[in-house]
């Protein structure tokens, strides 16, 4: 299972990345999560007919991305892995909505097509924004975050129980896929019986590790709470890392970046 194994390993590879030594990693993971809150709100706040003016938002994830020196490549090929959910979402959108919205180049743009690209810009923000924020975290700092933002402990604890044992069920499921490869022959083995029948044996193997890794918690003083080698301290440049950022998405979704940007440069050249 090539394609199981590669998400895996890029889902891991994401954490690592995590644990590297930049300026952006040292923020207090509360201050980034915090901050990545007010850009989502700003982002999805739009309404379907509005590109242009979201553009200016891609300036956050892509200078955070510059500066905690992630792969721009890794991230790209996990946003494009996704984006099909985005097409899917708006693909019909220009059949249902045929008014004609704008004209470029002479050429009548309707409002299907607009929202449709809207879909795509605001989910390629949000996505980046996201994958940043598990980049320069991990996961373990964000479940450890918004615990001490005021989620529930134990919502916090299953988030990450969650997301570890994604990496379980995917070690048992190639586990499974090997041990079938090794013992089929020709199109033996190879059925949709077969395939039903690994579910449940998947099902059975998964919930019995399951259990054997909460013993071994438990045995290592597991209590339900979220530990980290790194202790949280949120500091000034915390703070001004959370209200400048955040000023700066007000201030482009109150104001048109680009209109401005426009009217100014025609203003100069006239």
């Amino acid at each position: 299972m090539p394609s199981l194994e590669e998400g895996l390993y890029d889902l891991g590879r994401l954490d690592q990345l995590a644990y590297a030594d930049t300026p952006v990693h040292a923020i207090d993971p509360r201050a980034k999560v915090l901050t990545t809150i007010v850009f989502l709100v700003c982002v999805v706040s739009f309404s379907k007919y509005e590109v242009l003016s979201m553009l200016p938002f891609a300036i956050y994830p892509l200078f955070l991305a510059a500066d905690a020196d992630l792969p721009f490549g890794f991230l790209g090929r996990k946003l494009l892995a996704v984006a099909p959910f985005a097409v899917v979402i708006g693909m019909f959108n220009p059949l249902l909505d045929r008014d004609i919205v704008a004209q470029i180049a002479g050429i009548g743009i309707s409002g299907g097509w607009v929202s449709f690209i809207s879909i795509l810009l605001r989910f390629a923000l949000t996505t980046m924004a996201a994958l940043v924020l598990i980049a320069t975290t991990s996961f373990t700092g964000i479940c450890m975050a918004l615990e001490k933002l005021g989620m529930p402990d134990v919502l916090a604890t299953q988030l990450l129980l969650l997301y570890r044992y994604i990496f379980v069920l995917g070690e048992e499921t190639m586990r499974m896929a090997r041990a079938r490869a090794l013992r089929s022959f020709g199109e033996r083995g190879m059925g949709w019986r077969i395939y039903s029948q690994m579910l449940g044996s998947l099902l059975l193997r998964t919930y019995a590790r399951a259990e054997r890794i909460y013993q071994a918690m438990l045995s290592r003083g597991f209590d339900g709470t979220i530990r980290v080698l790194r202790a949280l301290d949120f500091r000034l440049k915390d703070a001004l890392f959370v209200s400048g950022w955040s000023a700066v998405f007000i201030l482009m979704r109150v104001y048109n970046v680009p209109l401005l940007l426009g009217d100014l440069v025609t203003g100069l050249i006239s």
